[in-house]
């Protein structure tokens, strides 16, 4: 996520960090800089100019200049516009003081409607509410069965009908069913359609008529740059939008659709889609993002993700475990499943403040987790409770059968070692930190 938007910023901003004293010209020089590290970033070039602007209008103030971390100033006012660029704070859903509340989805074909409807039911699911979904999708059957496939999936039931049906037809018994089970939520999963296409936004708008949403969300791929800003603004002038949901922010590297489309559209990023997962969507935190492309990490979403996936009681029986010295695979393996709860592993590790730096260049595959899986997994309950009895012939047993090698046992085996002693060290009142292999 804006990787490199990111380099390019903080090589820029590293410069000014690194002077006792900033004249007008070197601001000027470094927002020069920036203006195209923005462009090149495919930032609407009205946001950019105006960006720019705004942080020189700060940047060249007295207090700036005569500071005594004059540099550290002007990153703190570039942090403050970027995150200003992005909306200022989190916008969250409207609830209807009535329920159920009605999301209608919208967007364009293949922007990721169907999977994001599924995601923002998982999200609501885990707030203690009850979502339904309606699948209104009826020019393309496929897409009905998807979402009772993902429904299913996630235990959330899907209103559906026969392909073809009209959806402005279909919301009325959506809503009856939805009141009569006592869902509190109901996501209407639309057609994709170009915004050109007035006989289908006609479509939309009497289904919003019909239905009344409390929130009509556009689904737009962040990979567009800016033609999803160009598509948010033409689909807001004919809907009206409440806000925006922005999908696939995990391969964009270069983030030109999060800075402008705000600004364009006058309207909030409500969630971003940060990976293929069922719950990989996430509240879109405009300070905590621009804190991320600073390369100042995100230290809030990872003790959030870390609460949400390591389970309390678990942890105090491991706690224990490390006391008595009784750190075994059987742990790691189940340490390893709480990680992967919290997101793909380079987005865990670019919260943590500095380690992108270090990082530069490493290429983080979330499939070495797999491997450690594999091998753990064709270990007998014996030999994962006691490294002790692993034998030569017992390694080549488990590594023929994960589909590994015995060098990748061994490998295992030394780290896990590693790590028990590690532990030992640090139990007595240092706390736990997160095990890190080297894959």
């Amino acid at each position: 996520m804006f990787e490199s938007l990111s380099d390019r910023l903080e090589g820029i901003l590293k410069k000014l960090k690194g002077r006792g004293l900033l004249k007008e010209a070197d601001i000027a020089a470094a927002l020069k800089e920036i203006r195209i590290a923005l462009l090149e970033a495919d930032v609407n070039f009205q946001v950019v100019k105006d960006f720019v602007e705004k942080v020189r209008e700060r940047a060249v103030g007295k207090e700036v200049i005569e500071s005594i971390t004059p540099g550290q100033q002007v990153v703190k006012i570039v942090h403050d516009c970027l995150c200003e660029l992005m909306g200022g704070g989190q916008s969250k859903i409207n609830l209807a003081p009535n329920p159920p509340t009605v999301i209608m989805l919208v967007g364009l074909h293949g922007s990721g409607k169907t999977t994001t409807s599924a995601k923002l039911a998982m999200n609501f699911k885990k707030d203690g509410r009850r979502p339904m979904l309606v699948a209104l999708d009826t020019g393309r059957p496929a897409a009905i069965d998807q979402l009772k496939s993902l429904g299913m999936q996630i235990g959330v039931p899907v209103h559906s009908t026969q392909p073809g049906d009209n959806p402005v037809a279909i919301y009325p018994e959506a809503l009856k069913k939805a009141k009569l089970e006592g869902r509190d939520i109901l996501i209407l999963d639309t057609a994709g359609r170009l915004h050109i296409d007035e006989d289908l936004m006609e479509q939309l708008r009497e289904l919003k008529r019909e239905a009344k949403p409390d929130e009509i969300l556009l689904v737009a791929d962040a990979m567009t740059g800016q033609d999803a800003v160009n598509i948010a603004k033409s689909f807001n002038e004919k809907l009206d939008l409440h806000g925006v949901i922005l999908t696939k922010m995990d391969g964009d590297a270069r983030g030109g659709a999060a800075l402008s489309i705000v600004n364009v559209t006058n309207k909030p990023i409500k969630f971003i889609g940060v990976g293929e997962k069922i719950d990989f969507l996430e509240p879109f935190h405009p300070e905590r993002m621009a804190s991320r492309i600073l390369g100042m990490g995100d230290v809030v979403s990872l003790v959030e993700k870390a609460q949400e996936a390591v389970d309390l009681e678990e942890a105090l029986k491991l706690e224990d475990k490390i006391n008595k010295d009784r750190f075994t695979f059987e742990d790691l393996i189940n340490q390893i499943k709480q990680i992967k709860k919290m997101g793909p592993l380079e987005n865990i590790l670019s919260m943590i403040p500095g380690l992108g730096k270090q990082l530069k260049g490493v290429n983080i595959d979330d499939r070495a987790f797999v491997k450690v899986e594999a091998i753990i997994n064709s270990m007998t309950m014996q030999e994962r409770r006691n490294y002790v009895i692993l034998s030569g012939n017992r390694k080549k047993r488990i590594a023929a059968g994960s589909g590994t090698t015995v060098a990748d046992v061994n490998k295992i085996v030394k780290q896990h070692l590693m790590m028990k002693k590690m532990l030992k060290k640090m139990k007595r009142g240092k706390g736990l930190q997160m095990p890190q292999f080297k894959f």
